[in-house]
């Protein structure tokens, strides 16, 4: 059966929605609350990724970012996020559209969510991806049975 209404990129735009407003919690103070703090892992090369070339270069698919003590001017955005973070002791800015989006974990509460790899053509300046292929993204690093960290895989929701 064809899904017309497109469950899949619904419940995907959700997701990204949980993560804006987990850092819009962080952008209020100078560190997410309590003891909460996000690995967020990005597509370096996705449409709208804006980082240094170097980084690109050293991380030339995904790349895993820290949110938790040391970042600056979080700016957190309906499509993406902006923030500074020091590599090598200096600063650089990194903007980043929910789109490019991989996983997004906050081991503090043993949460964290894998996201499909948007449909290609997707208009990426929108917060909505495209429905995703049914295959789970390659390199994206699953957590094993005995980890404590929680993801919530769509995939058991979806019909075959």
């Amino acid at each position: 059966m064809t899904d017309y209404i497109g469950y899949e990129a619904l419940t995907q735009a959700a997701m990204r929605g949980v993560v804006r407003e987990a850092l819009r919690q962080a952008e209020k103070g100078s560190a997410p609350p309590g003891d909460h703090h996000f690995y967020v892992t990005f597509r370096t090369k996705a449409p709208g990724v804006k980082i240094p070339d170097h980084l690109v270069e050293q991380f030339p698919d995904e790349m895993t970012i820290v949110v938790q003590h040391q970042y600056w001017d979080l700016e957190v955005h309906d499509g993406h996020f902006e923030i500074v973070l020091k590599f090598n002791r200096v600063p650089q800015h990194l903007s980043i559209p929910y789109v490019a989006l991989t996983r997004f974990v906050d081991p503090a509460v043993n949460f964290g969510v894998s996201f499909e790899k948007p449909a290609s053509g997707e208009d990426t300046d929108v917060v909505a991806p495209a429905l995703g292929s049914d295959a789970p993204e390659e390199g994206v690093e699953t957590p094993s049975a005995d980890s404590d960290e929680t993801v919530v895989n769509l995939d058991a929701f979806r019909r075959k």
